[in-house]
């Protein structure tokens, strides 16, 4: 993708993914899902996770999974409305880019 993945446009991904999954998913498959919509190393991923958990809009939580602890993270309420402003503000966004490429 030749634009830039900037800091809010990787937090709205991020939220999307999480909130399609009720309990919870965990880190890997997070990478796996948000790798369809962005080009993003896990290196680079879990900073975002930390830090939206620290902004209180992910939960986060461990579970055994043969043998080994598992971290899932699931969205929180101030994640959900966290993620409708993206929403809203991407929906202004592409509506008013959508109007400048059809001008053009």
């Amino acid at each position: 993708m030749v634009f830039n993945t900037g800091a809010a446009l990787l937090d709205a991904v991020v939220l999307a993914v999480v909130s399609g999954e009720p309990g919870g998913t965990y880190g890997y498959k997070i990478t796996q899902d948000v790798k369809r919509a962005i080009d993003i190393s896990e290196s680079t991923l879990y900073p975002v996770l930390r830090r939206l958990q620290k902004e209180n809009c992910l939960e986060v939580y461990d579970m055994a999974i043969d043998g080994r602890n598992r971290r899932y993270y699931r969205i929180t309420e101030s994640g959900r409305a966290q993620l409708n402003l993206y929403r809203g503000e991407w929906s202004v966004y592409s509506g008013k880019i959508t109007e400048i490429l059809m001008e053009a």
